[in-house]
């Protein structure tokens, strides 16, 4: 009896040893959090522009911006609810947002920016966290708690992301776009080539690759969703799924966009095409028919709206997130990841959003943040740290080939050009040996010994 009773408050301290520095890591993660969008509020504020967390605030009433993004937010805040109350929160979403449709139509409100519905979803999202804290205890609200908290985190990384560009467009009033489109020579200008092959599929093409290139974090909601199917179940979650990579890959980013502030060939040397353009800003009408010519590249100056937001491209990091957290699920989900990552290259090529050095940086960003967030929860040995180590040198020597030697990297491309793309195939060569050798292999199955039988 007494050996039960040392026995089981032994696992309980022990328990409560495991608990005590993850409880701490989600505390300074909470305030760390806290603190970075207060930093951004106040710089938005600085400019005369709300912040993130104004606008999130705003949308419990206004026309959100992002109603998908709200609707995919409340759904992987529902991987934490049985099935009966998956279907209550998502009645009272639809019912809350109808009733705002019904007020704005009666008061002849218009919602010129933004989407129509989406406050039901935030609604929903902000009433479990007042059911939390009032109505559940223990386990179940720390797990409703969590569930809340990465629903409002996807929402928050939106809001923090926009108030990231305002800051780029406002700090960084030159750009280097002359640089990367004189690099990208080495690559055979692939955003002057698939900007003219988006243009000839017409308008179906276009709006296709669009609603991709918009609707990411959707797609990573979805992989996330199938990643999470069995938390409601388990009662906890895993230590690793698609939205903690988003989410970093989101955070890290922008603080890149600073150090190396590029608008985009649309906008750096496109007048009007798909509708967009640099106007009297750009060098000249030149995206995507006519290649800018070879010589020294500067900075140059550019407005105080644009954001830069280019290197490396954020939407090829994420949709390659997507399909590496893809790759364990069913058939269905690996052929929607492929597909994803396809659809946003082409998407951030065909729209000349970013040139084809920006994918190539994307890839071997987002690859290397993985792989240190994997390596974070498995525990850092050898060959972890060896591989975030190599990315993160690939990484910084792109960037300065791309400053430094792009001038060389146009007038030799048979050399440049398989060098860099060779430089992003060692990272995913890299990063597919790491992982194949720490995933835990299936236990051999037991074969039957075999009897002997009398004939």
């Amino acid at each position: 009896m007494s050996t039960r009773v040392i026995s089981r408050i032994s696992g309980g301290d022990t328990f409560s040893k495991w608990h005590r520095p993850r409880a701490r890591t989600w505390a300074v993660a909470g305030v760390a959090a806290l603190g970075f969008l207060i930093t951004l509020e106040i710089a938005a504020r600085r400019y005369g522009l709300p912040g993130p967390m104004t606008n999130q605030v705003q949308e419990v009433v206004f026309a959100p911006k992002s109603g998908p993004l709200l609707y995919a937010s409340m759904a992987l805040m529902m991987v934490v609810l049985p099935w009966r109350e998956r279907c209550i929160a998502t009645g009272v979403a639809v019912g809350v947002d109808a009733v705002f449709w019904l007020v704005r139509w009666a008061v002849g409100a218009r919602t010129s920016e933004g989407h129509c519905f989406g406050n039901g979803a935030l609604w929903v999202i902000l009433g479990c966290a007042v059911i939390a804290v009032t109505r559940r205890t223990g386990q179940e609200r720390v797990l409703l708690l969590k569930g809340v908290g990465l629903g409002l985190l996807l929402v928050a990384g939106r809001k923090a992301g926009d108030t990231w560009l305002l800051i780029t467009s406002k700090t960084r009033p030159a750009v280097l776009d002359p640089y990367l489109a004189t690099a990208d020579h080495a690559l055979g200008d692939p955003s002057w080539l698939m900007g003219r092959a988006v243009r000839a599929t017409g308008p179906i093409g276009a709006h296709l690759l669009d609603w991709v290139y918009i609707q990411l974090a959707v797609a990573a909601v979805l992989v996330a969703l199938y990643q999470l199917r069995n938390v409601a179940a388990e009662g906890r979650f895993p230590r690793h799924h698609v939205v903690r990579t988003f989410l970093a890959i989101g955070l890290l980013g922008p603080g890149i966009y600073m150090i190396f502030p590029v608008v985009g060939p649309v906008f750096a040397y496109g007048t009007g095409a798909f509708g967009t353009g640099g106007g009297h800003w750009a060098v000249g009408n030149l995206w995507p028919d006519t290649l800018p010519p070879v010589t020294t590249p500067q900075p140059m100056p550019y407005d105080e709206i644009t954001p830069r937001n280019c290197m490396p491209s954020l939407h090829t990091a994420w949709a390659t997130a997507i399909f590496v957290h893809s790759r364990r699920g069913p058939r269905f989900l690996r052929f929607a990841g492929t597909f994803w990552l396809i659809a946003t290259l082409a998407a951030t090529l065909g729209f000349g959003y970013h040139y084809g050095v920006d994918l190539v940086a994307g890839v071997v960003f987002a690859l290397t943040v993985e792989a240190a967030l994997r390596s974070a929860d498995r525990g850092w040995d050898r060959s972890g740290i060896r591989l975030v180590a190599y990315g993160l040198t690939v990484f910084a020597a792109l960037l300065l080939t791309y400053r430094h030697l792009s001038t060389e990297m146009a007038g030799h491309p048979w050399v440049f050009g398989p060098l860099v793309i060779l430089a992003m195939l060692s990272v995913i060569a890299g990063y597919v040996r790491t992982t194949r050798r720490c995933e835990p292999k299936p236990a051999p199955v037991r074969q039957p010994e075999r009897q002997l039988e009398l004939v």
